[in-house]
């Protein structure tokens, strides 16, 4: 399945299921999810508490396995990829933000930022990306600071420039605004959309927000496991 203009979506999802087995209980947590992703969308993913969707990304950035489908990241297959490999192409691939921040507590906020450059061995001087990267999120004098001493807002806007630092063509985000009161929950939203536009990322969001999802291309809308709508924002607008 390709893009209208012909280009490989980055993401491709096919009859993806995902079941847990607890005898004598079969739970189906996802049903036949069929969608792609073409490069540079921002695809919001709704849907109530249980309806799969945090379960979803976890599949789509190869962190649990499926049941059965496939799952394409840049037209590569990597539903039964090896750890190694499959750890490879995620590290140069895919950044993350998550509800919790997901800071080390040992680190400074740089050294944060810094982390997935070191652990994928990225090239050039990610040590300036890293200040870049913080002053952008208008993080430059707490660089210093240990997660304890930053606020919520700030300790997600050290995460926004760690899934940044890498220059990852794929970003995913499970519910980025969750832990924050709306004042703090807009101002990480406004900075994700704005680097995501800077860095032309694919940007796939999990969120129960309808104001965030107002934000998106497209929302994908899940339901007990199964897609039940996928619009396009041209399609919301014209039934607001």
């Amino acid at each position: 399945m390709q893009c209208s203009s012909g280009e490989l979506p980055v993401i491709e999802v096919r009859n993806l299921c995902k079941t847990i087995e607890n005898p004598p209980n079969r739970i189906e947590i996802l049903r036949n999810i069929t969608f792609s992703v073409p490069r540079g969308q921002f695809l919001a993913i709704r849907g109530v508490s249980g309806s799969g969707k945090s379960t979803l990304l976890g599949l789509l950035a190869g962190l649990d396995t499926v049941t059965s489908g496939q799952i394409f990241l840049n037209g590569i297959d990597i539903t039964n990829l090896e750890e190694d490999r499959l750890a490879r192409i995620r590290g140069r691939t895919i950044g993350f933000v998550f509800q919790s921040y997901q800071l080390v507590p040992t680190l400074t906020a740089e050294e944060n930022v810094l982390l997935p450059a070191e652990l994928s061995g990225m090239n050039g001087n990610p040590r300036r990306r890293a200040k870049e990267l913080l002053a952008r999120v208008g993080l430059s004098e707490r660089a210093r600071h240990y997660p304890i001493q930053l606020s919520g807002g700030e300790q997600q806007r050290v995460a926004l420039a760690r899934a940044f630092i890498t220059k990852p063509p794929v970003l995913l985000a499970d519910e980025p605004t969750g832990n924050l009161d709306s004042a703090n929950g807009r101002h990480v939203l406004d900075l994700l959309l704005q680097l995501n536009r800077q860095e032309q990322t694919t940007l796939i969001l999990v969120t129960h927000d309808s104001y965030l999802a107002s934000h998106a291309d497209r929302v994908l809308t899940l339901h007990d496991g199964r897609i039940t709508s996928d619009e396009k924002a041209q399609d919301r607008r014209k039934t607001d």
